[in-house]
């Protein structure tokens, strides 16, 4: 689950986490009355939304009036605001977030994140800060810092003395002041269960202080329910619908770009049928995992949510019968594209207990679209095939 700046620095402030003061706002009118309050002379209008690069889409502006205030916050509040991270469709602008402007003498990049070849976090840093971090590790990887931490031991001095050095940092107060603003947001993400904190721009200020200028943070879902607080700041308005709906009925969906609908039992099956489908020459339009008990149901719902996408030309079923037989999913498969109008051509690849029988049954149910693979290769290609026909 991901939330909001304005929520992250909420967070921020509970453990000790230095940022800019800022208000929430939901209208033009809260944007000037917070302004107000805030006092100024220098403000920053910032879109709220869940994703990244929102200044250069045009999400954040710096104010140097409450006349500048009132007209950046008209600009972007219920703007589509496109980033590099929102896709071109972009994401609607319901929130503002009204900041105070900052002392910067420095702008620099700091995150903590899983890093999964390890298997522990990775505290990363580097002094191309404000600009894209996957632009500096493609061109510049030599600027970026990383520092995997052990959750047995801890932050410890020498992994904070290793950060100021990997940033250049050579005065000794500017040296303390990182090593205790990175202990604090390694603490955070520890205590929140999170598995990204990113703070892009991390400002140094003259007097050699250290202010988080942004915050983007995700959390473990699976954790949620330890964390009460942090789930009541989910926001459905920025999830995606699809996902939504589906995630109501224990099916795990992520929309994609390609055309041909995928739905599979188990992530690392999905992921292989993806990864065939690349293969064999088509593009997968979304993941779907309808988990280990695919019946009528489950299926029909799968079909109707992939089918929303106008892309998909075809749709690749590739589940394996183990705790549900090939041969019931086969009759729920059947029953499914009565549920649902299935207008595309929909390739079968059932394998595990009573695969053989699942075949005929689906050979001998008379639908004109319904097309039986042999195994993950075949049924890959003739999904291809199709969607390419289509």
């Amino acid at each position: 689950m991901n939330i909001h700046e304005y929520q992250a620095k909420q967070i921020f402030k509970k453990y000790g986490v230095p940022a800019p003061k800022g208000i929430m706002v939901e209208s033009v009118k809260e944007a000037v009355t917070a302004a107000e309050q805030l006092g100024g002379p220098i403000w920053v209008v910032k879109a709220q939304i869940h994703a990244g690069g929102r200044g250069l889409g045009g999400g954040v502006k710096l104010a140097k009036s409450l006349e500048e205030v009132e007209a950046f916050s008209k600009e972007i509040l219920g703007m589509t605001l496109v980033t590099h991270q929102t896709g071109p469709e972009g994401k609607l602008v319901r929130k503002l977030y009204i900041e105070d402007g900052a002392d910067i003498q420095s702008e620099l990049y700091l995150s903590v994140v899983l890093d999964r070849a390890s298997e522990m976090p990775l505290i990363m840093a580097s002094t191309e800060g404000g600009m894209n971090i996957e632009d500096v590790a493609e061109k510049t990887p030599e600027k970026i810092v990383t520092i995997p931490v052990d959750p047995a031991i801890g932050f410890q001095s020498f992994h904070g003395r290793e950060l100021a050095f990997g940033l250049g940092l050579t005065d000794i107060d500017e040296q303390k002041n990182i090593i205790k603003f990175a202990h604090k947001l390694f603490k955070l993400y520890m205590e929140t269960d999170a598995e990204m904190i990113e703070i892009n721009p991390l400002v140094k200020t003259a007097k050699g202080d250290f202010i988080a200028l942004d915050g983007k943070m995700g959390f473990d879902n699976s954790a949620l329910g330890r964390q009460p607080e942090i789930a009541a700041m989910r926001d459905i308005t920025e999830e995606d619908a699809d996902e939504r709906e589906a995630a109501q009925y224990g099916l795990s969906y992520v929309a994609l770009d390609g055309e041909i609908g995928c739905m599979v039992n188990g992530a690392g099956l999905a992921m292989g049928t993806m990864d065939t489908i690349n293969y064999m020459g088509g593009t997968p339009a979304n993941f779907l995992d309808v988990g280990g008990s695919a019946n009528a149901e489950t299926v029909a719902k799968g079909f109707e949510i992939i089918l929303k996408n106008p892309k998909v030309k075809a749709i690749f079923v590739n589940i394996f019968g183990g705790i549900v037989r090939c041969d019931r999913i086969a009759n729920g498969i059947i029953e499914a594209t009565k549920i649902t109008d299935v207008n595309v051509p929909v390739i079968v690849r059932l394998d595990g207990t009573n695969a053989p029988e699942a075949a005929k049954i689906l050979k001998n149910a008379n639908i004109h679209n319904l097309i039986v693979g042999n195994d993950l290769g075949d049924g890959a290609a003739k999904a291809v095939a199709a969607a390419k026909q289509a």
